[in-house]
């Protein structure tokens, strides 16, 4: 059985994302330092709390955010915390949001960050088995989690609980970036060729309110601009990984099939190989 890894579109071995809550103004600045540099973010907003205190409006997500190529992603009608609202709450908190952000937008929403404190505290008999549960029931296929920083700079085993790289102010966050960056595929043992994903989060407003832009100007440039990494959405992330988990390989394993509408490259033993939507190849 050969060592096989996913590998990002054009065969790159490591990818970017950045996360980013409560849609608020600064989200604009912030929108347009990513798309310079060539990055792509997804903005987590409250569709019951537009327009007010300092959030952004539908008309400005569109103007400012959308068009870079960014995304949105429910964070709750009310941004109320999951473990400790109930179920039923929980569940309006998510769906209200999750419509509204469809049809202001014209675009299928599935994604999601959690409110609050999320499924980092439960009260009661609240269990992050039951939230898992009704947000797989509601069509969210993904929800970032947070209060895990680390640098091993790893796909998620739970799609419902996406721990992030770090927060943008995490005292080791430029230490992360640079050994991030430092990564060579070519350097790698086989067993330890899997890919490798930075992904930053925070609220942008913390940047104003911290007087530390030029944190996250230097942060981005050191992140960008890499021929070996792949900058996308949380969403298209998601979408290329579940693409890759749906090739199908031959028992013996020489041939693989691909079912999806996704091009997909992966490794195999050290060799980069693409599998084209719909196409059978020899390995």
């Amino acid at each position: 059985m050969r060592y096989r890894f996913l590998r990002f579109p054009e065969g790159k071995f490591k990818a970017v994302t950045f996360s980013y809550d409560d849609g608020v103004t600064a989200d604009k600045r912030l929108a347009k330092l990513l798309a310079e540099r060539g990055l792509k973010g997804t903005f987590n907003v409250n569709s019951g709390l537009w327009g007010k205190n300092g959030r952004i409006t539908p008309a400005e997500i569109r103007e400012d955010i959308l068009q870079y190529g960014h995304e949105v992603a429910v964070h709750g009608e009310l941004h109320r915390a999951s473990g400790v609202i109930s179920v039923a709450d929980g569940i309006c908190d998510v769906m209200n949001c999750r419509v509204a952000l469809e049809q202001t937008f014209g675009r299928i929403v599935r994604g999601m960050a959690y409110p609050d404190s999320g499924i980092t505290y439960f009260t009661g008999d609240h269990t992050y088995e039951d939230v898992k549960a009704y947000l797989q029931a509601l069509g969210i296929t993904y929800a970032r989690t947070l209060a895990g920083d680390n640098d091993r700079f790893q796909l998620p085993t739970d799609w419902y609980a996406w721990m992030p790289t770090a927060h943008h102010d995490n005292p080791d966050v430029m230490a992360y970036a640079d050994k991030f960056c430092a990564i060579n595929e070519q350097d790698t043992y086989n067993g330890g060729r899997y890919p490798r994903l930075f992904y930053l989060w925070g609220h942008s407003y913390e940047f104003d309110s911290h007087e530390n832009w030029g944190h996250m100007e230097a942060l981005c440039d050191k992140l960008s601009g890499n021929d070996d990494t792949w900058y996308a959405t949380n969403g298209e992330i998601y979408d290329y990984v579940k693409a890759w988990e749906a090739l199908e390989f031959s028992a013996d394993d020489t041939m693989v099939h691909n079912p999806t509408a996704t091009d997909v490259w992966f490794d195999a033993d050290g060799h980069l190989k693409c599998v084209k939507s719909g196409e059978t190849i020899i390995l």
